[in-house]
């Protein structure tokens, strides 16, 4: 049989249309490289100072100080100090150890669901990684929505704003929404030097409206008094304050929400000149000092900001509708530093607010990309920025109408979403530190976990809003990824082929006769008689010429559960035969991708040769789809005929 030239350069695509170039724009260039503050920086990016990069996380953290104290003192009441004590206490001794062990475990900003899914194999930590995934869609999208609700709480509360605000909230969040998409859309830089200007800023205005209520406090110490015998007449036992301090202060979780974010701008740290990519230690340094130094400055304001806004503003106006509902440090700069002022620190505020947005939306459109395209649960354009902003924006303006653009109501599934990231957090880290052999550290963030695990709990309890919204968000990455990973099953599924010395030999050697003759074989026995019935039934059902040489072709599913991999293709000759190994998430995907490469190889069209598998078709279905294997010959001329349109340059099946 004479052999079948093909040109090997494949036809031109289509050109698409101008809409979809703009839509998809740097899938094939930057597909986990995407912009926004969090985005992962090209291999030529050197990199910036802690303190920087502090900022740059500190945009979502320190930004909660628009609302905590609101929150807090509505939550806890009189006793909101108190509260406040045990979750500084918890951020210092709990989520702090926990991400610096994070930061040094997972160097490239992966955080703790990475951890996680290197512990659990197959389909497990796939799963595992899923739900996570979920939860923290929670978590950044309700920083998204919460954010802009504070921010427009600001804007309609602030005395020069125009009465046609006035009961706007909803309007204003979504407009504020609606701009941050629009800039991700034209596209969205890396923005280190706006962080660092707003959090500058804003950190200084607070400083100045602390300090201010401060000296109103010491000038008029009659108003400790009164909060002391007010706090004292609910809760006349020092453990009652305790105690209730403790229940509480769950609903107190929002001021430790920039963990997350602090071990996910790892690599915009610069670290040191003579880094290990892959264990760099002065990345390493500088990330946990950054996340050491960002928790005490925001242990301290979250402790002075809690005893001002308790101390000097009334319980009734941190209620729904009051002053200093949402925005309690605002209440007082305009109170005691006039309205200007007080207007300067809306403006601060807003801004900060609406960047910690942003900050939000790029933490997602880095993490969805780095998981689900690579697990096959998501298409591939999903590796694409715009796609992406369009659906987190429409799912933030859907939670944003429902919940009204209600700060408060916000907050429970805000801090459902970071306890449970936490929760995850300390519990790698204890498996982390338990395989390392470090007794002390395994109790320790083992005690850690039992912690987050009680103010999870409680928390869902209390707020199950947050539990819902995470629950909606898993059961649509659940079904949304499974479809998508059924849709794609039939593609080829191989990043790259590569032959090894032996094999190309191997090949060149078979090609002088003709086209390639590969033999499908399933890698068990691996003997003489196994290889020379295996042949001798393929001349005969298949009618294979006499004498013409053949390549068996072997693939080793290691993880099916894995979608893409690299497949290195390595010869053997043993038994007088000429045999192809490879790994491969797929036996008939694996298969159809070699061919292919053999095809571009060597200009010619190869054939493969099959037996059929006995078997019921949809069981056969199932396997393939769960373990990789199942009927091969059928899906793998499946996977060829979608990969390659072409029938004159499609590598031919044979079954017998």
């Amino acid at each position: 049989m004479t052999s079948t030239q093909v040109d090997p350069t494949p036809p031109p695509a289509a050109t698409p249309p101008r809409w979809r170039s703009w839509l998809l724009d740097g899938l094939s260039e930057r597909s986990a490289r995407h912009p926004g503050p969090h985005g992962t920086p090209p291999a030529e990016h050197k990199g910036h100072s802690w303190w920087r990069v502090m900022c740059l996380t500190g945009v979502d953290y320190f930004s909660t100080l628009g609302y905590q104290p609101g929150i807090a003192a509505l939550a806890a009441g009189l006793l909101s100090p108190f509260a406040t004590l045990v979750l500084i206490a918890l951020t210092l001794l709990g989520a702090l150890p926990v991400y610096r062990r994070v930061a040094r475990e997972s160097p490239q900003g992966e955080g703790s669901i990475a951890m996680l899914e290197r512990l659990l194999p197959w389909w497990a930590g796939k799963l595992l990684v899923l739900v996570l995934l979920g939860f923290a869609a929670t978590d950044f999208v309700i920083t998204m929505t919460l954010s802009a609700a504070d921010a427009s709480a600001h804007v309609v509360e602030n005395p020069f704003a125009p009465a046609a605000l006035h009961g706007a909230n909803l309007w204003i969040t979504l407009l504020l929404l609606a701009a941050l998409g629009a800039v991700f859309l034209k596209g969205f830089k890396e923005a280190i030097g706006i962080a660092v200007a707003l959090v500058g800023v804003y950190l200084v205005l607070n400083v100045v409206v602390l300090a201010t209520s401060a000296w109103q406090v010491l000038s008029h110490p009659v108003a400790i008094g009164d909060w002391w015998g007010a706090m004292t007449a609910q809760h006349s036992s020092p453990l009652a304050i305790v105690g209730v301090a403790l229940l509480v202060f769950p609903k107190l979780a929002l001021g430790m929400s920039g963990f997350e974010t602090g071990v996910a701008v790892m690599p915009q740290v610069r670290g040191d000149a003579g880094d290990d990519p892959a264990k760099p230690a002065g990345r390493i340094r500088d990330t946990r000092r950054l996340l050491t130094t960002a928790a005490l400055i925001m242990s301290g304001f979250l402790l002075l900001s809690s005893l001002a806004t308790t101390i000097l503003i009334p319980q009734k106006e941190f209620a729904p509708g009051g002053a200093a509902n949402g925005r309690a440090l605002a209440y007082l700069a305009h109170q005691h530093l006039g309205e200007a002022f007080g207007t300067v620190y809306d403006i601060s505020t807003i801004a900060i607010l609406w960047f910690a947005g942003a900050s939000a939306m790029a933490g997602l459109l880095n993490l969805v990309p780095r998981y689900l395209p690579r697990y096959g649960m998501a298409p591939e354009w999903t590796r694409a920025v715009r796609p992406l902003v369009l659906i987190f924006l429409t799912i933030a303006f859907g939670i944003t109408i429902v919940f009204d653009a209600s700060v408060d109501d916000q907050s429970g599934a805000y801090a459902t979403g970071v306890l449970v990231l936490m929760l995850s957090a300390s519990f790698a880290s204890t498996v982390a530190a338990r395989h390392r052999g470090h007794r002390g550290a395994a109790i320790g963030f083992g005690a850690i976990t039992l912690v987050f695990g009680y103010t999870l709990v409680t928390n869902v309890i209390e707020r199950p809003d947050g539990l819902k919204i995470a629950l909606l968000f898993i059961l649509g990455i659940l079904l949304t990824s499974f479809a998508s990973r059924v849709h794609r099953a039939f593609e080829l599924r191989a990043a790259d082929v590569v032959f090894d010395e032996t094999a190309e030999r191997l090949i060149d050697e078979a090609m002088t006769a003709g086209p390639l003759r590969v033999i499908a074989n399933e890698p068990d026995e691996r003997n003489a008689a196994d290889y020379r019935e295996k042949e001798y039934s393929q001349r005969e059902e298949t009618h294979i010429p006499d004498g013409g040489p053949v390549l068996f072709l072997e693939v080793l599913v290691e993880d099916s559960s894995d979608f893409t991999a690299d497949s290195h293709v390595h010869g053997v000759e043993a038994y007088g035969t000429r045999i192809l190994r490879v790994q491969g998430a797929g036996v008939p995907n694996t298969i159809a991708a070699v061919l292919m490469r053999l095809r571009d190889r060597t200009g010619q069209v190869p054939h493969i040769y099959f037996n059929w598998t006995e078997g019921h078709p949809l069981s056969h279905l199932l396997r393939f789809l769960v373990f990789g294997d199942g009927e091969v010959a059928p899906v793998t001329r499946e996977v060829l005929r979608r990969a390659e349109p072409d029938l004159r340059r499609r590598p031919r099946v044979h079954v017998g």
